[in-house]
């Protein structure tokens, strides 16, 4: 096509691929204005509306609506600021459509009824900003009690879930099992009453002290123990708190007599913590994809007990 020629809609449509019946639309709309008409009364069209139509196919791919493609050829809108108000929207589409692939891979893979599916796709439907601040109203309601640890609330604001745009099928169902927590107005007060020592499966005083050899060996043997069925207050349970004992005053310098073995017991039941506390930061290591802690809801208690009792010696 040259810039003085005019040529039939048929033209315009096998030059640009645009089929004939979109382009008689565009022209209805007055998005593509003809040059002339035939002395049969036929719509022409010239260079410029070639290229103009090139460009509505061009936008129109890319999924702008038609006001949107009517303003960037008005040029009350520039090309590039469209494109990039639809990208952002492209963008939150794509995260809709992640989010929705991973609820159904969920579902699937968990054999989900319809009562938890319905869960998941309510919880995940909210919006990041949505999550944020109902994590923020738990934190503001657990700790706004003046015997609330201050240290603790800033753990569980530095911590914060964050769900992926794309996450597992195991983030969904944490995020889904945590948003019941948040919401559990006992379970507000519990987290309130945790000491600083307990939040997050921070190591404690005690085992700081002692070093992180020592810290592993005592979990591990209180592990095994408890998985071979002896209890705290067994012949056994008993050797292993003997044992520790020693290793632990060792570690501190210290004698290894009654009232050192009466300090690591105070230490170690300082540390019980409600199982549902241990689950919360179980549930936000989750969601965040961060490496799971081991358990010590049972690891604690037990020990804690085996120190309480008398020596074997």
């Amino acid at each position: 096509m040259d810039g003085t020629s005019l040529y039939p809609i048929g033209e315009l449509a096998r030059r640009t691929g645009v089929p004939v019946r979109t382009i008689r639309f565009y022209s209805d709309e007055g998005v593509l204005v003809p040059a002339g008409r035939s002395p049969a009364g036929y719509r022409l069209y010239d260079l410029d509306a070639l290229l103009r139509l090139e460009l509505v196919r061009t936008l129109r791919e890319l999924g702008m609506d038609l006001a949107t493609v009517r303003r960037v050829l008005d040029r009350t809108l520039t090309v590039a600021r469209a494109a990039a108000v639809h990208a952002d929207a492209v963008d939150i589409q794509i995260r809709t459509l992640r989010m929705r692939r991973s609820v159904l891979r969920a579902v699937a893979a968990r054999g989900s009824g319809p009562e938890e599916t319905t869960l998941m796709h309510r919880f995940t439907q909210l919006s990041g900003e949505e999550r944020r601040r109902l994590v923020e109203e738990f934190t503001d309601a657990a700790f706004a009690g003046t015997g609330a640890d201050p240290a603790v609330r800033d753990m569980v604001r530095a911590a914060a879930p964050e769900l992926p745009d794309d996450p597992t099928g195991d983030q969904i169902a944490a995020w889904v099992e945590l948003a019941g927590l948040l919401g559990d107005e006992d379970f507000r007060r519990c987290m309130s009453g945790t000491p600083a020592s307990s939040a997050g499966g921070a190591p404690l005083a005690v085992e700081t002290g002692a070093g992180e050899e020592l810290t592993a060996y005592a979990r591990q043997r209180v592990t095994e123990a408890r998985e071979a069925g002896h209890g705290p207050h067994s012949p056994q349970g008993a050797l292993l708190a003997d044992d520790l004992v020693r290793r632990f005053a060792l570690a501190y310098s210290r004698e290894p007599g009654a009232e050192f073995r009466r300090w690591m017991a105070a230490e170690y039941r300082a540390a019980v913590v409600d199982p549902r506390v241990e689950r919360y930061w179980e549930l936000v290591w989750v969601v965040n994809g961060w490496q799971v802690l081991p358990s010590l809801a049972p690891v604690h208690p037990w020990l804690a007990a085996a120190l309480e009792g008398a020596p074997v010696s």
